[in-house]
């Protein structure tokens, strides 16, 4: 039974070996790093003196009818002094609108953006340095490290780090550092699902765990197998 069990054992020491060695890796690779710097979250300015409070006796116009049935969720705040109101909807998708006025806010320009991207950040030297460039992605076209089906300015900062600023929020939706693409790369292979990196139960990654466990087993087992005590013959 235990020759069996250890034919078995090679066997599948051959067949789940590499899945076993990387998962090893990816997991060392991912946890080599806090999360809070893989997110990039050292890198976001320290917003916490900046008032956001509505001024007093703020009172929102006729003119703006947020009443519709497809609104999901209203937000309100004054962002450098201008009192403004976020109205997002059911499919997602968000409109600014000037709080004094009910006017619609239209869509932020590129320089807009890049603004946005330096204030909302701490990246050593930006600040001082020329405005980074920025390119502009539909919702239905965002790159692979964002994501997210909303439209977006992409502002490639000097160190290598993608800024996402929402070009209808106005807000720094998401922080991609160098680090945080790496990572993203290791756990799709972690999961076995480089193409959309979301997957984490699927056949392939439950049939290999399965027998990474079995295969564990059968070399615990293993470990209590007696071997024969060799028997040493004098030279000469």
């Amino acid at each position: 039974m235990m020759r069996r069990l250890a034919k078995w054992h090679i066997w599948l020491g051959w067949l789940v070996g590499v899945p076993l060695v990387m998962w090893t890796l990816t997991g060392l690779v991912m946890v080599s790093r806090p999360i809070e710097t893989v997110r990039g979250d050292h890198l976001r300015a320290d917003m916490s003196a900046v008032d956001e409070s509505l001024p007093a006796g703020l009172a929102l116009p006729a003119a703006l009818d947020l009443s519709g049935g497809d609104i999901e969720r209203i937000e309100i705040a004054s962002p450098d002094g201008v009192p403004l109101v976020w109205a997002t909807r059911e499919d997602g998708s968000v409109q600014r609108y000037d709080a004094r006025t009910g006017r619609a806010l239209p869509r932020l320009t590129m320089r807009e953006a890049q603004g946005i991207a330096v204030a909302g950040t701490a990246i050593d030297g930006q600040a001082s340095a020329p405005p980074p460039p920025a390119q502009f992605f539909e919702a239905d076209a965002v790159p692979f490290d964002f994501r997210r089906p909303m439209p977006v300015w992409q502002v490639a900062m000097a160190d290598g780090t993608h800024v996402y600023v929402g070009a209808d929020t106005a807000r720094i939706e998401a922080v991609r550092t160098r680090w945080w693409r790496l990572f993203d790369v290791m756990w799709g292979l972690h999961i076995m699902d480089l193409e959309a990196r979301e997957d984490t139960s699927h056949p392939i990654l439950i049939a290999f765990a399965a027998l990474s466990l079995i295969g564990s087993l059968v070399g615990c087992v293993l470990l209590f197998r007696r071997r024969k005590a060799r028997i040493k013959v004098p030279r000469g």
